[in-house]
């Protein structure tokens, strides 16, 4: 099973009333679970390695509580947007960070000019922190993600006026 096909299935227990899927393949074996507690959201993921069929890895998302997500999804609808503005958004599902340690400065501030291929951003999943890189040459306009919070695949990140 491919990462993309797991993101998928997490969104889609997500979006669900199921609190567990188990799925066999093999040697390749996954467990979601989704624990419903007070508003809170909880995923874990135990997929095995074919060089490892006996060792499992853990994967576990951070909580997501519902109430900030429905703020985070007006904001680019509430404001107005020009309609030139190319907007950045998540390639998965994540805890974003908008820089590499918590001593270190961000990537990028509002303002700032950005090239094609530089790194605007960190999500953290499964444990691993993926480097995001911008797509498009231009200037940030916005930071529509808090630091440190969870993001959902396609969730947008930045807007980007192009150069």
């Amino acid at each position: 099973m491919e990462y993309k096909q797991i993101q998928e299935l997490i969104k889609t227990i997500n979006k669900s009333s199921i609190s567990e899927l188990s799925i066999e393949d093999g040697d390749f074996k996954i467990t979601i679970k989704q624990e419903f507690s007070a508003g809170n959201i909880t995923y874990a993921a135990a997929p095995m390695q074919q060089a490892m069929p006996m060792q499992q890895m853990q994967m576990a998302a951070p909580q997501v509580q519902a109430a900030p997500a429905a703020p985070a999804a007006e904001k680019p609808a509430a404001e107005p947007v020009a309609s030139n503005l190319i907007t950045v958004k998540s390639p998965m599902i994540g805890t974003f960070y908008r820089s590499p340690s918590p001593d270190k400065p961000v990537f990028v501030n509002v303002g700032d000019e950005i090239k094609a291929g530089q790194v605007v951003c960190i999500i953290e999943a499964m444990k691993l922190f993926n480097e995001i890189e911008s797509e498009v040459t231009g200037r940030i306009v916005k930071v529509l993600a808090d630091d440190s919070s969870p993001v959902e695949y396609d969730q947008p990140l930045f807007l980007v006026e192009p150069m």
